[in-house]
């Protein structure tokens, strides 16, 4: 049954792939009407996301940026199927990275590292940064159930040279990557919810004290990566302007969950800039109101509070 809805599918998503970006948008508007008008996907999750996160806002603003982020999210979704047949050339010019010199330290000073950056803009075409990149780059993601959606999927992520690895897999692969001195640099996706039950970390995300992703902090403190940040901003349909910022150089030197606050309050910025451009479908805040383990630290003030 797998293979079958994949053979159904890929002759339509292929056909996407190959349409010029007016009439691709084109299908976008025409996505986003039976997606938000018609269907109302997860309409409810989005709402009670943004009356929880933004509770000082009138109702017509949240409605705004209800509707502005389901015309995005059906931009970024076809942008994806896109890869399939977009050039280095054009993907250059849309995805345009600003101080490409901040990054590329890593690789003058022979060490490998860590790129953290959330569902926010467009995080679909980051790897083309390994065009960029001399160093072995890698793209961490959960697989997709169905095997061959799965396969199209690290096929079009890697289709600039990274390499896609299961959550699963990172540890292993560091500790190889360091075994044989490879030069290498990760990108990880840390805003995302993490399992309630292996949360050892609680703080405030956009004021809600929820679970928190600390993997990728203590991954860059046990192999010494360095640690960046990527911001996105969208600056027209299909274009993009990406800012890298160094986090910390040596992570070690900081107290426990420290890098993780830094880039949540830097999720926190891009979010408060444009709301509209971040992954409000997620249910990021599903466990707002579960107690904390006994063992986990919990930070209930705001960063410089």
């Amino acid at each position: 049954m797998q293979r079958l809805i994949y053979l159904l599918a890929y002759p339509f998503l292929w056909l996407v792939s190959i349409l010029p970006f007016p009439l691709l948008y084109a299908l976008s508007d025409f996505v986003f009407f039976l997606v938000y008008r018609l269907i109302g996907y997860r309409r409810k999750v989005v709402w009670n996301n943004l009356k929880l996160v933004f509770p000082d806002k009138p109702q017509a603003e949240l409605k705004t940026i209800e509707r502005k982020f389901y015309a995005h999210m059906c931009d970024i979704f076809l942008e994806m199927i896109k890869t399939m047949n977009i050039s280095e050339a054009e993907i250059k010019k849309r995805y345009a990275f600003t101080n490409l010199e901040v990054i590329l330290e890593f690789e003058k000073k022979g060490r490998s590292a860590m790129l953290m950056l959330p569902h926010y803009a467009s995080w679909e075409w980051v790897f083309s940064l390994n065009t960029e990149v001399s160093a072995s780059a890698y793209g961490i993601y959960q697989p997709i159930n169905n095997k061959y959606f799965d396969r199209l999927v690290r096929s079009i992520r890697a289709k600039f040279g990274t390499t896609l690895i299961a959550t699963k897999q990172i540890w292993d692969i560091t500790v190889q990557n360091k075994k044989t001195n490879t030069l290498a640099i990760y990108g990880i996706i840390s805003d995302q919810s993490p399992m309630v039950q292996k949360a050892h970390y609680w703080a405030p995300f956009m004021g809600v004290i929820v679970p928190i992703h600390t993997g990728a902090e203590f991954l860059c403190k046990k192999y010494d990566l360095m640690v960046y940040y990527l911001k996105v901003k969208k600056v027209g349909r299909g274009y993009y302007s990406c800012t890298f910022k160094l986090l910390a150089e040596d992570p070690g030197r900081y107290p426990d969950y420290e890098i993780t606050d830094m880039f949540l309050k830097e999720v926190e910025t891009s979010i408060n800039e444009a709301p509209e451009y971040y992954f409000w479908t997620h249910k990021r805040w599903k466990h707002k109101d579960r107690k904390p383990n006994p063992d986990a630290l919990v930070r209930n003030k705001e960063v410089g509070a």
